[in-house]
């Protein structure tokens, strides 16, 4: 895996000596400290836990990363084998974390081009959307190819690139329905007629 190498569990090693038979010594068994091939796996583990969170955070902007399922379990000591199997869980989820990043970079740096392209000729892009967060930027604004003075500069062929907030308003269309009613009915008549008009606003 690119970026992030793992070695496998160093192991210190003890000198066991077998009896002897008929006088003769046999050659030592050479057996491994389990200690030290857990420290190595959870040295290996900490390690990709940091990349793993510092991809996380590198993600946020671009929409995060998909949640691993949560695995139900009681707390208890991990063998060895266990140990790496979590090494190698995080070692993938790592791997996928950085494709996925790379891919979304790639993604908003097309939408860079483009947003370009649009700001160069508008004419080419007619009633061309790109969301704010899709060129990675925070907000909801939109940048839109619209025509200018409207449908005087659509006939005329005048288009310009706008950036709307996108935002919605506070408590929806149906409160600024009922703020522009309030609005009209302070106007008379005529008014009245309006904020009536204003109440049935899909």
């Amino acid at each position: 895996m690119t970026g992030t190498q793992l070695s496998p569990p160093a192991q210190d090693r003890q000198l066991v000596w077998p009896a002897s038979e008929n006088g003769v010594l046999r050659a030592p068994i050479v057996e491994p400290d389990e200690r030290a091939a857990r420290r190595t796996l959870r040295t290996q583990i900490a390690r990709l836990e940091r990349d793993l969170s510092d991809a996380f955070v590198t993600a946020f902007g671009m929409g995060g990363l998909d949640q691993p399922e949560p695995v139900a379990g009681e707390p208890r000591l991990l063998d060895l084998g266990e140990l790496e199997l979590v090494r190698d869980r995080l070692a993938e989820r790592l791997h996928a974390a950085r494709a996925q990043i790379a891919e979304r970079a790639d993604e908003q740096e097309d939408k860079r081009l483009q947003l370009e392209r649009m700001l160069l000729d508008p004419g080419a892009y007619r009633n061309t959307r790109i969301p704010c967060r899709e060129l990675g930027d925070p907000g909801c604004g939109v940048w839109q190819v619209k025509p200018r003075l409207g449908l005087i500069g659509m006939l005329m062929g005048w288009w310009q690139v706008k950036l709307s907030s996108g935002c919605p308003l506070p408590g929806g269309r149906a409160r600024s329905a009922a703020r522009s009613a309030s609005k009209f009915s302070k106007a008379g008549p005529r008014g009245s007629h309006l904020a009536a008009a204003a109440r049935f606003i899909p």
